[in-house]
């Protein structure tokens, strides 16, 4: 018959970590006594004694951790009062305890003259009893700071999740207000076809901006058809006034990005270049892959903006800011997002992630 012994249960469970530790240890400290044991002359019956001894010591230092545990609370000078007496008192009844088992076993009954020899010999016992109080606190206290540490940990993670998710759940309400009253409009000039188009669309926008995971990531070539999902929207809007045009290397579809990460780039050029024009204007949406990296560059062909430090003066929304931050939680400095000017005219943004794939 095969036990299997599953030892990440073992670890968790306190109480039975205690027992394991308390019992591994004084058999540790029988074992080390037998081998010394044989270096001197010593009839074999004195391995009884140790083993007895060590028994011993098992009983007699279990209490302590109950005892321990009423006075974990304590101002520390109390504590370190406890400690002493109660190990002072402990070693001197193991003792003891040794020393019958000694004088009874070995020596064939031998009883001393006077009572108090009954205790001779008590400072090394006090001592390793001590030790086992200090090692019960040093393991008390370690498993208090990774409990501490697991708990800062799990907090720092759900930070994390909360973060993204509201980074990757601020979408622009101007979009959609823009589109609700582009889609009334529609309404209001009977065109009831292309609006029903166009909050077919909508939907099918908002379902996957909601269903995506913002913990995870998606493959390039989803969320290249989410953003000419939310394009052909804005296609709606603008009419011949929007020109798109996609470069996507076919080795890159494959490629995993952060989900609905090029919706807020587009929704900025679409804001700040193609609106404020009468005439429009383009957007070019080109990806490749060099080495282990992959390049994104959303670029459109608007008035411009200052460019200060890498960021966009005309911005007032969280656009840029939002997916950096994003980047920056999903990606730990393993990134770039640099903002420049286009030739001939307008604003490109470049991003530069970790290529990877499912």
């Amino acid at each position: 018959m095969v036990i299997f012994v599953n030892w990440k249960d073992l670890l968790e469970n306190r109480n039975r970590l205690f027992w394991l530790a308390h019992t591994v240890g004084w058999f540790g400290f029988a074992f080390v006594h037998y081998l010394g044991s044989l270096q001197l002359d010593l009839r074999d019956i004195f391995v009884i004694i140790i083993f007895l001894n060590a028994y011993a010591g098992w009983l007699l230092t279990a209490p302590l951790r109950y005892i321990y545990r009423k006075a974990w609370n304590l101002p520390p000078i109390k504590i370190a009062l406890v400690v002493i007496l109660t190990s002072y008192f402990t070693g001197v009844l193991w003792q003891i305890v040794k020393n019958i088992n000694y004088w009874e076993i070995y020596k064939h009954g031998y009883q001393p003259e006077f009572w108090y020899m009954y205790t001779q010999s008590t400072l090394g016992s006090f001592y390793i009893i001590l030790s086992w109080s200090g090692l019960y606190f040093g393991s008390k206290y370690y498993q208090m700071l990774e409990i501490e540490k697991q708990n800062v940990l799990k907090a720092n993670a759900v930070a994390h999740q909360a973060q993204l998710k509201m980074l990757r759940y601020q979408l622009n309400p101007h979009f959609l207000f823009n589109t609700l009253n582009a889609i009334s409009t529609l309404i209001l000039i009977e065109e009831n076809k292309i609006a029903n188009t166009m909050v077919t669309k909508l939907s099918e926008f908002l379902r996957y901006s909601l269903d995506k995971d913002p913990m995870k990531k998606v493959t390039l070539e989803s969320e290249i058809q989410a953003l000419q999902l939310y394009l052909s929207i804005e296609k709606v809007r603008f009419e011949d006034r929007l020109d798109l045009n996609f470069k996507v290397s076919d080795n890159c579809q494959h490629a995993l990005v952060p989900s609905m990460i090029l919706q807020p780039l587009a929704e900025n050029a679409i804001k700040h270049a193609i609106a404020v024009q009468e005439q429009g204007g383009s957007i070019t949406i080109v990806v490749n892959r060099f080495a282990d990296d992959l390049l994104i560059e959303v670029a459109d062909n608007g008035p411009g903006a200052d460019i200060i430090e890498g960021n966009l003066h005309r911005e007032s929304g969280v656009g840029l800011v939002n997916t950096r931050e994003r980047l920056q939680a999903l990606y730990n400095g393993k990134f770039s997002l640099v903002v420049a000017h286009n030739q001939p005219s307008g604003v490109k943004v470049n991003l530069r992630l970790p290529f990877q794939v499912s």
